[in-house]
């Protein structure tokens, strides 16, 4: 890795030692690979990711105290965030195996969470959820901030806004912005989409603004004393099976992270190439409303058990009911659940010029019932359905709508009944619903603070029984 606008150097060795009664006996060395390389990463913006077991927690606090005693003093400050205070006592518990041990002198202060070295340099520890957690510490500045287990955020909204104050006035300063996690939790969709498909491990990012950010893979196997010192905890890792292996065992981000569908969804049956629809299936489609969040919308065909004919010329037989997600518009800006902000009106129009483009004719299906409300007499359906384009009320049954999408699902690998598919080009749908993860106070739903749009008008569409059976063409 290089970059154009290094940081100021820390220590050449970046090593922790036990000071105490005179002594300076090495307590702690970076491994060679992942951990050296995040210690010495020149870039503002970097996230260390990987395996459960890699060392990260330990590497993330050496990174700040790395620049304690060079010069600094108070102008040193770092944060640390995790999501809740349970979670941040394991950090304090880091924090105080290390910390008095290789900075005689330094101070922790309980009701700040803060740890004062002699040198000057404060370290706060503190938790924090939502954006609105941003306002604490508006204007401030923090030269160091870093996040522990980043994929535990349901989105990137706190995270960027931290950014602005990442800052110094003090000449010469370094700037870190530091983040560990591996790929399990609900944050997993923006984690993967910032670090993760824009470029291979080690190979720096640069977003439209020109600023810098890399991600760099830790293995478990970097840290042999793990398994010399608990052998056990290689060992449940590779007892686990599914997902939660796939994450914690080998850091797959390949993988459908947390919940409600992880068990059931098998790309190689679920994904199927786009075939020419029988003119006798039946079409509808769906819809979920956003604005500052993302509106999806979805076309579906449900099969009345005629075969269809693959490109290839091959026919294949379908199961009546089967439910094909046949193409999809999703209103976000890029950015995982940022909308666009347009009118329903705007939004009408390009369906109708899809819907022409494709040369189908797609009756009204189920929207959420939000859309229906009236504002000054009007609502967002009113306002579609003056451009030609009309929705039925959807069953909301949320649950239920979640169980009968996993019996959909499942059906589709057994052929025990009616299954649910998706083509290949619905890149939304593959990229969300999968891995929507489920709430943690209610196993039966998903969680609502996820990127959940396109899964919602989807469990509408599987909720609502077919109408009619007959489909006409432009």
């Amino acid at each position: 890795m290089s970059s154009s606008t290094a940081t100021a150097p820390g220590r050449a060795e970046p090593i922790a030692r036990d000071r105490r009664f005179g002594q300076a006996v090495t307590i702690w060395t970076p491994n060679a690979g992942s951990q050296y390389d995040f210690l010495t990463c020149p870039v503002f913006e970097v996230l260390l990711e990987g395996t459960r077991g890699g060392g990260k927690s330990d590497v993330l606090l050496m990174d700040f105290v790395n620049y304690v005693g060079c010069g600094f003093g108070r102008a040193w400050r770092g944060i640390l965030f995790r999501q809740n205070y349970p979670a941040l006592e394991e950090v304090i518990e880091r924090c105080f195996k290390w910390f008095p041990r290789a900075f005689p002198g330094v101070k922790y202060n309980g009701a700040k969470h803060a740890w004062r070295f002699p040198t000057g340099e404060t370290l706060y520890l503190r938790y924090a959820d939502k954006e609105k957690d941003y306002f604490n510490y508006h204007g401030h500045e923090y030269p160091w901030i870093g996040w522990e287990e980043l994929t535990n955020w349901k989105d990137d909204g706190l995270y960027t806004m931290m950014m602005t104050v990442c800052r110094s006035s003090h000449p010469g300063m370094p700037r870190h912005y530091r983040a560990t996690c591996n790929p399990w939790g609900i944050g997993h969709n923006w984690v993967k989409a910032r670090f993760i498909d824009p470029a291979v491990r080690g190979r720096i990012i640069l977003d439209e603004e020109g600023r810098q950010r890399v991600a760099i893979h830790s293995s478990l196997d970097e840290c042999p004393q793990l398994t010399i010192n608990d052998p056990d905890y290689v060992k449940n890792l590779r007892a686990l099976t599914g997902p939660k292996r796939q994450a914690w065992l080998l850091g797959n981000w390949d993988i459908m992270a947390g919940g409600m569908f992880d068990d059931m969804w098998d790309p190689a049956v679920h994904i199927v190439e786009p075939f020419p629809i029988p003119r006798s299936w039946h079409l509808n489609r769906s819809f979920d409303w956003g604005s500052a969040k993302p509106y999806s919308v979805g076309w579906w065909a449900e099969s009345d058990g005629t075969d269809i004919v693959m490109p290839n010329g091959a026919k294949c037989p379908t199961r009546k009911g089967n439910l094909y997600r046949v193409s999809e518009m999703y209103g976000w800006t890029g950015k995982p659940n940022e909308g666009t902000r347009e009118l329903a009106a705007n939004v009408a129009r390009k369906i109708r010029e899809r819907e022409q483009f494709m040369k189908l004719a797609f009756r009204p299906g189920p929207a959420d019932s939000a859309i229906f409300t009236s504002d000054n007499g009007r609502s967002i359906a009113d306002d579609m359905a003056a451009v030609g384009v009309r929705w039925t009320r959807a069953n909301k049954d949320r649950c239920n709508g979640w169980e009968v999408m996993r019996n959909m699902l499942r059906n589709a690998a057994s052929g025990e009944g009616p299954g649910l598919f998706a083509f290949s080009t619905c890149h939304q749908f593959i990229r969300t619903v999968p891995a929507l993860p489920r709430d943690t106070t209610n196993m039966d739903d998903v969680d609502t603070d996820a990127e959940d749009h396109v899964g919602d008008e989807a469990r509408y569409r599987c909720m609502t029984p077919k109408v009619v059976s007959s489909m006409t063409q432009f």
